[in-house]
């Protein structure tokens, strides 16, 4: 079955609600967000999208244009998801690397870096990506909205991919 863009899907694709989960009718998680500097305006943005999509936000930093470390901004994501707060979480620097390689740190997070829609449907159906990391600096904002959009609907695919990923020890 076609996907976005008439190109094929990966994994189960589910719709959102403001109300909670469609399948479950349970409430969903916050979303966490996190951004350095260069992420700052792409996290704002991405913070309106998810309010739009009728979801909830906890925004753990940056708050404003001024250097800050990534480092910073991706361990607190990672513990927030680790901890339980949020089952997925949005990371945002220049490149989306080095906030990701922060992330990643953490044993229960699967942060990938994405630059367009088919990178996010492989990383969550393959992956179980649980963590977005986009590079403000490398795609613009319907590129970035369109991203969080695929890794919000996108499912673990599970079967095969789930023997390799509990190989990563997550």
């Amino acid at each position: 079955m076609p996907g976005f863009h008439g190109t094929p899907t990966y994994g189960r694709v589910r719709r959102y609600f403001a109300h909670g989960d469609v399948l479950t009718g349970m409430p969903e998680k916050p979303i966490v967000i996190g951004s350095d500097h260069a992420g700052y305006d792409m996290k704002r943005m991405l913070i309106e999208e998810l309010r739009a999509l009728g979801r909830d936000v906890l925004d753990l930093g940056c708050d404003g244009p001024d250097s800050v470390d990534y480092p910073d901004f991706g361990k607190a994501v990672a513990e927030a998801i680790a901890e339980g707060k949020a089952e997925r979480g949005v990371v945002v620097c220049g490149t989306g690397i080095g906030i990701s390689i922060a992330a990643n740190r953490n044993a229960r997070v699967r942060a990938a870096v994405c630059h367009d829609e088919t990178s996010v449907r492989l990383a969550r159906a393959h992956n179980d990506a649980n963590v977005l990391a986009l590079g403000a600096r490398l795609i613009g904002p319907e590129v970035a909205k369109g991203c969080l959009r695929v890794f919000l609907a996108t499912e673990f695919a599970g079967g095969r991919h789930a023997v390799r990923v509990a190989k990563l020890g997550c």
